[in-house]
């Protein structure tokens, strides 16, 4: 059987020695080999520095976004390929969802997140301006620009697709080229993924590596542009963490590691009721999915001490009709684990827990199987385990990774809340109540030690992804014994990769370096109406000045009459000089940004498609009867979409009065229309 090869440096790289052998988790057969023998680790992570950042740092966001976009559609195309090799991991074709799906979704989640919340450049601007002087000639502004290292990825072996998925999709729209290292169990799955990525022909050169088998000497040639992403144990977690160079070097390092998740039922969740049956359901899916091999999988159930026979007896019913045996056969519902390895590894972990408990279903010893042999495919029943004593030690520190889950009672919230404290650091926990006031007495009595907390209930239980789904708009990870890491998180995870810088100037040169204008930058004021020029020729800094118009009494009457606001302080002059704020009747807010757009706009029909978007308003001085109003519009950002005929401008509004006082600020967002030249 031939030896996995790498992608490295450029090109596949077949490992020097024979390598150790991969087993399929059904039927036992040899797979593949893997082994890195022979790779220069220095190379690679140069390789990666020196080719793959570079070319990524050209692209704006919204380019390495399309690109993420069109890299999903290209795996969706090669997912039926990738199920039937998943299926050797022993994965149903569901669990094989749950990866190749899963991972697919992050792309075009990420895609969707670049596209909508990050800029098309190559700065992501972090926050409001600072002022740092009177007169506003120095000026403070947060960026983020990407590393200039190697997202090193080190991936457990239950989830060979999403896993590194899940890792790429930040780091690459960040702009860090990635180092993916897969668990060697089920790295089979992951070097078909590469290959397909690789074959698409979207990535730069340099942006995405593949090392099969052992680290070598990786950690090495780390230096402090590079991170390291680890799933896995927290014995490997620590020591890798602890490595000299991680640590001479303040090397990034993100650890997902153990985790002993629990869920909590309500004590309104009485049998008969829909907590209840979605408490048992969720606790078997949990157990069964993947065979119980998710970092996210429920190991601690925690019920109302009145209701855990109920609950036994619930789950056992739902236990009992898990068949067990080949994912090819379409009656099972419950595969084998990734190797015979990991299944003595169970049954040890198990032995652990029945020091504190009772076995109430399965039989680590003995598994009826469907179209398989239960000794060469590594195999286990669904083990439940019923622990009487909530404070005996094991439950909350021994996490058997496959399909096992403890019940435990508890007799008070406030009990409840300190059992899922006792795992000392959980990925995920749920809580599955209709009650809404025990809900927010657990989720924030626990969520000091938890990554996440889903609150599952009839209301949303025909929506909600699972205790066990991470997603990629929310952090993956967990504190304490779960690692202390966050992955995903939407653009936290972004900007994980990159580095926040304050940068200190004038407004001029600031506006140059993060591509915004920025308040006390000269602005360019010429005689074609900005309104007037399509986006290619627009430039930071264009701007209209229109006005003055005069504010009447009648004005702000007419106004409260047609719009229905007869707020006091427009209507009543008495009442309105009785309030602190004001020296008479004003004019609605409203009205002088209606009267702003009445002065700003350019009527006719031209390259603005639309006004979209009104953000970050301010009124910030009162406008009486009487006052003279003129408006400053200045394009502030300038942003074009990928692949469409127009993109959007920010404009920064000033509304002042004949004192020259802002009366209101705001940003006003527009549609603006490509020359045909400049569209695609």
């Amino acid at each position: 059987m031939a030896a996995l090869r790498s992608y490295v440096n450029g090109d596949w790289h077949a490992p020097s020695d024979n390598g150790v052998p991969l087993h399929d988790a059904v039927t036992g057969e040899e797979v593949a080999r893997v082994s890195s023998a022979g790779i220069d680790m220095g190379a690679v992570l140069a390789h990666g520095r020196s080719r793959g950042g570079p070319a990524l740092a050209e692209l704006t966001f919204h380019q390495r976004a399309a690109l993420l976009k069109s890299l999903a559609s290209h795996l969706r195309e090669h997912r039926e390929e990738l199920y039937a090799l998943s299926a050797r991991t022993g994965a149903t074709l569901g669990d094989s969802k749950f990866d190749i799906d899963g991972g697919i979704g992050v792309l075009f989640g990420y895609s969707s997140k670049g596209r909508r919340e990050l800029p098309n450049s190559t700065v992501y601007v972090d926050g409001a301006l600072e002022p740092l002087s009177k007169g506003g000639t120095f000026v403070g502004q947060h960026i983020c620009t990407p590393l200039t290292g190697v997202a090193v990825q080190i991936n457990a072996f239950n989830f060979p697709v999403w896993g590194p998925l899940e890792k790429f999709a930040p780091a690459f729209l960040a702009g860090v080229p990635s180092l993916i290292k897969p668990a060697s169990q089920t790295a089979y799955l992951t070097h078909r993924l590469v290959e397909l990525m690789v074959a698409s022909g979207l990535l730069p050169d340099g942006s995405l590596q593949l090392v099969c088998g052992s680290v070598g000497d990786l950690f090495e040639h780390l230096t402090d542009q590079d991170l390291v992403s680890f799933t896995g144990s927290a014995s490997t977690g620590q020591r890798l963490r602890a490595h000299p160079v991680v640590a001479a070097n303040s090397v990034r390092f993100n650890v997902e590691a153990d985790s002993l998740n629990c869920s909590i039922l309500g004590p309104d969740a009485a049998p008969g009721t829909d907590e209840f049956a979605l408490f048992v359901k969720q606790l078997v899916t949990e157990m069964t999915v993947k065979a119980g091999q998710k970092c996210t999988a429920i190991r601690r159930a925690l019920v109302p001490a009145n209701l855990i026979d109920e609950v036994v007896a619930a789950a056992k019913e739902r236990l009992a009709k898990v068949v067990v045996g080949n994912p090819a056969s379409p009656e099972v519902r419950m595969g084998a684990l990734a190797s015979l390895e990991q299944r003595e590894e169970v049954r040890r972990s198990l032995k652990a827990l029945l020091e504190a408990g009772t076995l109430v279903h399965g039989d680590p010893g003995r598994v009826d199987v469907v179209d398989a042999d239960a000794e060469r495919g590594a195999f286990l029943p669904p083990l439940l385990v019923r622990c009487d004593d909530p404070d005996q030690p094991q439950p909350h520190e021994v996490e058997a990774f496959g399909p096992v889950s403890t019940v435990m009672p508890y007799e008070t919230a406030a009990q409840a809340v300190e059992l899922a404290r006792r795992g000392k650091g959980s990925l995920a926990g749920s809580v599955v109540t209709a009650d809404a006031e025990f809900a927010r007495e657990v989720v924030l009595g626990a969520a000091s030690r938890h990554g996440r907390m889903l609150v599952l209930n009839r209301h949303n239980a025909g929506e909600n992804t699972g205790h066990g789904s991470p997603l990629p708009a929310l952090v993956h990870g967990g504190p304490g014994r779960a690692g202390g890491g966050e992955e995903m998180g939407g653009v936290r995870g972004v900007l994980h990769h990159m580095q926040r810088t304050a940068v200190q100037a004038d407004p001029a040169t600031l506006t140059a370096i993060t591509g915004q204008w920025v308040t006390g930058t000269p602005r360019n004021i010429t005689e074609k109406h900005p309104f007037r020029k399509h986006l290619g020729e627009l430039r930071i800094g264009d701007t209209v000045v229109a006005g003055p118009r005069t504010v009447t009494l009648d004005d702000v009457e007419h106004f409260a009459e047609f719009t229905g606001d007869t707020f006091y302080a427009h209507t009543d002059e008495e009442a309105a000089r009785a309030n602190p704020f004001f020296d008479g009747r004003v004019a609605h807010g409203y009205l002088v940004v209606s009267f702003a757009a009445g002065l700003f706009v350019d009527p006719g029909p031209g390259p603005v498609l639309a006004n979209y978007g009104l953000e970050n308003l301010r009124f910030l001085t009162p406008t009486y009867p009487g006052d003279e109003i003129t408006v400053t519009m200045t394009a502030k950002q300038i942003t074009p979409r990928v692949g469409a005929e127009h993109g959007e401008v920010r404009w920064d509004v000033d509304v002042t009065n004949q004192d020259g006082a802002s009366v209101a600020k705001y940003d006003v967002l527009t549609l603006v229309a490509k020359r045909p030249e400049e569209q695609g």
